[in-house]
């Protein structure tokens, strides 16, 4: 989640800014005296909301470090940092990508997450409270899940995704400004004026912003799988199942866990209603070790 979470927000917050900033400026070459030109609108909507999503991507790693306390192992000062370099160094050889950056920052609660541009400009970072409480073999497993993120691919694809629908959130949001505005002037009110609509648009952007997010949560969910799989491939199923069965048993010791703990930015599931279901990142820990188990009966 904690991935999710700083990409959803840093995207949002661009496309807020580039949204007041194109207002204040007054560049919105789509209005015409006939109202909206549509063509141009959706061109003009796709090139900032892919701009918002790239910039999300670009800024990723940078983010998460600054937002994390994510420090750099840039040599290790002890066996723990060395084994955590060797390993990730290990399972992206084996993976076919280039050797992350590897970092650790300060939280009591198992996680972990992966986060960068590409493929060959990633960052792979655990928690100090995963590697106090997990064996070796749970700690290379999950590593081997956020490598199996990074191999796949998923955050340009999730870049990709979202630059869509920023397009399509931008798009409607002027559509539905420009609907109000029109209401408005067939009642001799004027219309919205120039900070109306603008605070039309930014409130739509934000509703709309949050449906996109549900989708991005659906994606979200899905590539979970995918990762799992990569983990249990890279180190085997046996520990993939291990590392998400004592993620679960941290769930349920709230002595020691908060209700929402995330491991591998994982949330418990247990207790979610229909909107935490909707914007969930993660399947629950049960649906992810009900289906590791599933492909090694197969296999």
């Amino acid at each position: 989640m904690m991935r999710i979470l700083l990409f959803l927000g840093t995207n949002l917050a661009v496309i807020l800014v580039a949204s007041i900033t194109l207002r204040l400026l007054g560049v919105e070459p789509y209005l015409t005296a006939q109202g909206i030109n549509f063509n141009a609108l959706l061109i003009f909507c796709f090139i900032f909301g892919m701009a918002g999503s790239m910039v999300s991507l670009f800024i990723s790693k940078w983010m998460a470090k600054r937002t994390t306390g994510t420090v750099i192992i840039e040599q290790p000062s002890n066996s723990s940092e060395k084994w955590l370099l060797d390993t990730v160094a290990e399972l992206a050889r084996d993976a076919g990508i280039k050797t992350p950056e590897v970092g650790i920052f300060p939280a009591q609660q198992s996680n972990a997450f992966a986060t960068g541009w590409n493929k060959d400009d990633a960052l792979v970072a655990v928690s100090a409270g995963l590697l106090n409480r997990m064996r070796p073999e749970e700690i290379r497993a999950v590593l081997a899940h956020e490598i199996g993120h990074v191999a796949n691919g998923d955050m340009v694809t999730l870049a990709l995704i979202q630059g869509v629908l920023n397009t399509f959130v931008m798009f409607f949001a002027r559509v539905v400004a420009q609907l109000v505005d029109s209401f408005l002037r067939r009642d001799d009110s004027g219309g919205l004026g120039f900070f109306g609509y603008f605070a039309v648009v930014i409130v739509a952007e934000i509703v709309f912003g949050l449906i996109a997010s549900a989708i991005v949560a659906w994606f979200s969910r899905f590539r979970e799988y995918r990762a799992d799989a990569a983990g249990a491939r890279l180190a085997g199923s046996g520990a993939m199942i291990n590392a998400l069965a004592r993620l679960k048993a941290e769930t349920q010791m709230p002595d020691q866990m908060p209700d929402t703990l995330t491991a591998f930015a994982i949330t418990t599931g247990q207790t979610r209603k229909l909107m935490e279901k909707l914007f969930a990142s993660h399947p629950p820990l049960d649906e992810r070790i009900r289906a590791l188990k599933e492909a090694a009966y197969r296999d």
